[in-house]
């Protein structure tokens, strides 16, 4: 009997102590996945502040350099930016697509739109603003009266002075073929796009002044097929034309491909900067182009985000219109530009 009853204290004895190992454990488990929950719920709220971009597209240098700007300071800053864009700079319906997918979510505080037209996504800013959604316009000017009458608003506008992109254009042109009553046109971008008609009208203003004559101006909506087209005919109807401006450097170098096929000395300045383009001003086949700073104003335009998010302000009456300076490229300066 005493045996047995010795075996049985010892087997009493060795499940109490595996019994209170097990509860230890279970504990420390516990305290393991409590841990780890407040762990993950710190990334959560450390990364709630998410921000969008809608940009025209991504099939060209420009926009594509804007979302490595974009995406460069949003690095620096430690915020999440999902940036996405329509096919095409015709792409009107899948812009507004992109943004209304974007504000359907519910993820985004700000959202920056880099719209096609002035108008197009009008409709769905405004459906974002009654959700508290703060918007920052990006190159393209909104229409902010047609924005307002459908209850909608910007906190800030970020892009270059296109005007005097224009004119600076305008008058390297005159600079390099002179200002004696010569004949000069004018490839614009896309019908109704404001960008390329301020770039229009800065250049026309400072040819106007000049007292150089513009035999025409014609949109070839940013594209360059459409833009040798467009120059072909130019040059066929005005044989005297001695300087082409161009609105966009895809455009330009459509143009310089008229040029060559006709045979004729003929002057052509782009806009934006583009790697090709700055080369082939450096080689002396475009005359200059009036670089802008697209990394920068896509990096300006998340910074005006985050700010209007920690200010908690969704619009400002006078709507704060930041510019980003351009920069003539010229042969004089070209090889510094070349990457």
């Amino acid at each position: 009997m005493k045996r047995l009853k010795r075996m049985f204290l010892v087997l009493f004895a060795a499940t109490l102590a595996t019994s209170l190992v097990a509860c230890s454990l279970k504990k420390d488990s516990g305290k393991s996945k409590e841990k780890t929950g407040a762990t993950t719920t710190a990334a959560v709220m450390q990364g709630a502040e998410k921000y969008a971009v809608v940009l025209k597209t991504q099939s060209s240098q420009f926009w594509q350099d804007m979302k490595s700007g974009i995406e460069t300071k949003a690095k620096e800053l430690g915020v999440t930016v999902d940036i996405q864009s329509g096919n095409t700079e015709d792409d009107v319906e899948g812009q507004v697509q992109v943004l209304e997918n974007f504000i359907s979510t519910g993820k985004y505080k700000a959202i920056g739109v880099a719209p096609i037209s002035d108008v197009n996504l009008n409709n769905a800013i405004a459906e974002g603003c009654k959700k508290g959604i703060i918007f920052v316009d990006v190159d393209e000017k909104i229409d902010t009266k047609a924005l307002s009458a459908l209850g909608g608003s910007l906190y800030s506008y970020v892009a270059t002075d296109n005007k005097e992109v224009g004119k600076t254009g305008a008058q390297e042109l005159l600079k390099q073929v002179g200002k004696n009553e010569i004949e000069v046109a004018i490839v614009e971008g896309k019908a109704g796009a404001l960008s390329g008609e301020q770039r229009r009208d800065g250049a026309k203003a400072a040819f106007e002044k000049a007292g150089a004559k513009i035999v025409d101006s014609q949109p070839a909506d940013w594209d360059r097929t459409k833009a040798m087209d467009v120059a072909t005919n130019i040059i066929s109807a005005h044989p005297n034309v001695k300087a082409i401006y161009c609105c966009n450097d895809t455009m330009a170098m459509g143009v310089v491909e008229a040029v060559k096929k006709s045979g004729k000395d003929i002057k052509v300045c782009g806009t934006d900067g583009n790697d090709d383009a700055i080369k082939a001003v450096a080689d002396g086949i475009l005359a200059a182009t009036v670089a802008q700073n697209p990394k920068e104003v896509g990096a300006r335009a998340l910074e005006e985000m985050i700010a209007a998010v920690k200010k908690g302000i969704t619009a400002n009456k006078e709507i704060q219109q930041i510019g980003i300076k351009a920069v003539l490229i010229t042969k004089d300066n070209a090889k510094k530009f070349l990457k």
